[in-house]
């Protein structure tokens, strides 16, 4: 059964000749929440300006109320279609001045529709925001469109809703045929791609992954990936609970294919499901946003049940609690189940009577599922050993961090699973363990686990036959549990693919690809002024934009970009253009540590020498500064491709479009030696004859 879309829906002619009573009587029967006063209150208001709006217009068009828009996790208020044109109002019904968060919010579900919703591709959309006490003098009936015909939100009360309606219907002609309904509009279909903190924060309210990925749309693209692997990964947890099971199960994917999203949907899943199930990360970063994401949204949801229910909202240190119980830092994870445990031989074992007298205490994880973002970037042996030594005074620890992980889940008694979301070609830390000592370690210490893995995997280069030989009786082949489809932009898919063959210097192939992102703009210069006033331009609503740079990047600081200085990132992702410490402000720029995982809408990425070409623009030269006077040569192959992986990151992590800054350089009097004109010209040069435009 298919989730209706809106809460009401009809033409124009019967919205305008029915009662009240019976249009708030369906609104309140389709809300799957108790309705107060106020909300009743406000439908009523919603509903006696529309009839004086939209009288003039029977015939013509079709009304919806409470209309889902599922990426953002809201509805929207009112949108009417009338002579094709989709209109998309926000009231405010108990404000009596516009705000700046509301005009976002309107123009968001817009852009959302937009983006994402087929029946939009082609529309022209107009967001208007509705405050009916508002002043005449403040509203804004000014008509003013970006090329994908989204019109900037109007600002209207009461009186001014039916001029700005007849405004827009007498200013802008739309060659689609009228209908009285506009039911194929509004049950088309719905392909998001939320970001990652857009996708744990409507997972967290209980909506499911197939609800923010797809709605109604082809299950053939990337929503359908997503659906099927959360689906496969959901079966092996029921079979591992009702068989008395353990496994361990590898999900890939292409870059950018949504991993961390069937991570987190899993473990939501659980949680909602009575199980305990943690997604566990060692990026610190990525934790540390969605965490205070879903605690600022767990808030604010609380504070409106609070208020409906009369009582005193909660802290935010209870909500931290009930966030942090499915979402981690894998080192703290891992920090947890040490406590009571001493190394005897080359295991593990708990001190003998320590758990008797700490009752509040366990050795055994309280957790059946444990997901662990990133697992081929889990420590090695002597990574591990190092880091046991030197932070916590334990000599020779005897497991690589994958082996602990998984002996940690088989302390349970009776069934566990670990689950392992897999990404190549984005390492940029040394001490990385890769598949190869999952796959060991099973085969060393676990031989009665099952392992999951697709057909993808078992075929590609990163595990080896030999390797595979070792967990061969043990081996279940499932096809959903690789992701092909990339998720990141959802302008074009093949943005990494000509990010990839960018750095592999294959300049053929990359024009090619180039060519192919049409509605992914690229874009070049030598100016950060020009840069960040090309992001101020396309940014729209609450689409974020932000400056990025290789944190080899110290000469960078000439122009205004000193990535010595990283600002507090979790500021930098989630506060909007009024906080100075927003990314929006286009003030503080992040390195690839800080950004890997996460996205932004619009980024500007600004090149330096550390990553070069040599004179006939064939091969990388890979460079650090030394002691503040020059470059010193990078010669180890590992961190050669670091370097280019820290690239790859950067020049990934935009969905809607990027713009690259290259700067000039420093031919002065006296010249400044770090800062040779030739070193940055070789790299635009490059990029320019790639057909990157221009700006």
């Amino acid at each position: 059964m298919v989730a209706q879309r809106y809460y009401y829906s009809d033409t124009v002619t019967n919205f305008l000749s029915r009662s009240e009573n019976e249009i708030i009587g369906a609104l309140t029967l389709a809300s799957q929440h108790d309705i107060n006063d106020q909300t009743s209150r406000s439908w009523l208001e919603e509903i006696e300006t529309l009839r004086e709006s939209f009288a003039p217009y029977k015939g013509r068009g079709c009304v919806y109320f409470e209309y889902n828009i599922p990426r953002m996790g809201r509805r929207a208020d009112v949108i009417a279609v009338i002579d094709s044109i989709v209109f998309v109002l926000e009231y405010k019904t108990a404000d009596r001045i516009f705000s700046r968060e509301a005009l976002v919010q309107v123009w968001d579900y817009a852009l959302d529709l937009k983006n994402f919703q087929e029946g939009s591709s082609d529309r022209i959309l107009i967001p208007i925001l509705v405050v009916p006490r508002e002043k005449d003098s403040r509203c804004k009936l000014t008509l003013n469109h970006f090329e994908d015909n989204v019109y900037e939100p109007l600002s209207v009360n009461r009186k001014k809703l039916a001029i700005a309606i007849e405004e827009v219907l007498g200013t802008i002609h739309y060659d689609v045929k009228p209908t009285l309904t506009d039911d194929l509009w509004a049950k088309s279909g719905y392909s998001p791609t939320p970001t990652i903190i857009e996708a744990a924060i409507a997972l967290y309210e209980e909506n499911t992954v197939e609800d923010i990925t797809k709605h109604g749309g082809d299950i053939t693209k990337h929503g359908g990936d997503i659906d099927k692997a959360s689906e496969e990964l959901r079966n092996i947890i029921d079979h591992c609970r009702e068989n008395n099971k353990k496994a361990i199960c590898f999900i890939t994917r292409v870059p950018s294919a949504g991993k961390t999203l069937i991570g987190l949907n899993t473990a939501i899943d659980q949680f909602n499901r009575g199980e305990k199930a943690v997604y566990l990360s060692g990026n610190f970063p990525l934790v540390e946003v969605l965490q205070e994401a879903l605690i600022r949204d767990y808030l604010r949801r609380d504070k409106e049940k609070a208020k409906i229910e009369g009582r005193k909202a909660c802290s935010k240190a209870v909500a931290k609690s009930k966030v942090k119980a499915f979402i981690q830092m894998i080192h703290h994870y891992r920090d947890l189940y040490l406590e009571g445990t001493e190394v005897k031989g080359k295991k593990i074992v708990p001190i003998e009577g320590y758990f008797q007298s700490h009752t509040d205490k366990a050795y055994i994880p309280v957790e059946h599922v444990a997901i662990f973002d990133e697992a081929q970037r889990a420590w090695t042996k002597e990574e591990l050993q190092r880091f046991m030594r030197e932070k916590k005074g334990i000599r020779n620890f005897p497991y690589s961090e994958p082996e602990y992980l998984i002996s940690c889940m088989d302390r349970q008694k009776d069934w566990g699973l670990v689950v392992c979301l897999v990404g190549n070609g984005q390492a940029i830390n040394k001490g990385e363990a890769g598949l190869k000592e999952w796959i060991e370690s099973v085969h060393r210490s676990y031989p009665s686990w099952n392992v999951y893995m697709s057909d993808y995997l078992i075929e590609s280069k990163d595990i080896t036959q030999e390797e595979l030989s070792l967990i061969q009786k043990n081996l279940i082949s499932k096809e959903n549990l690789h992701l092909k489809m990339s998720m990141r932009s959802f302008r074009s898919e093949k943005v990494s693919i000509f990010v990839n063959q960018l750095l592999a210097l294959q300049k053929d192939e990359a024009t090619a690809t180039l060519k192919k992102l049409e509605k992914y703009p690229i874009v070049l210069t030598r100016n950060l002024e020009v840069a960040k006033q090309w992001l101020r331009d396309h940014a729209r609503g609450s689409e974020r934009m932000g400056l990025l740079a290789s944190s080899k990047a110290e000469r960078l600081k000439a122009i205004g970009i000193n990535i010595r200085y990283q600002p507090n990132f979790v500021h930098w992702f989630m506060e909007d253009d009024t906080d100075i410490r927003s990314s929006n402000c286009l003030e503080d720029t992040l390195t690839e540590f800080k950004v890997q995982g996460l996205e932004i809408d619009w980024a500007c990425v600004t090149w330096d020498a550390d990553l070069r070409l040599d004179k006939n623009l064939s091969s990388w030269q890979h460079y650090q500064l030394h002691s503040g006077t020059k470059w010193q040569n990078i010669n180890k192959t590992i961190n050669k491709e670091y370097q280019i992986n820290a690239y790859r990151v950067l020049l990934t992590r935009a969905r809607q479009g990027m713009v690259i800054v290259v700067p000039n350089g420093d031919d002065g009097v006296p010249p400044d030696e770090t800062r040779k004109p030739e070193w940055y010209d070789g790299i635009y040069e490059f990029l320019k004859s790639l057909g990157i435009k221009e700006i």
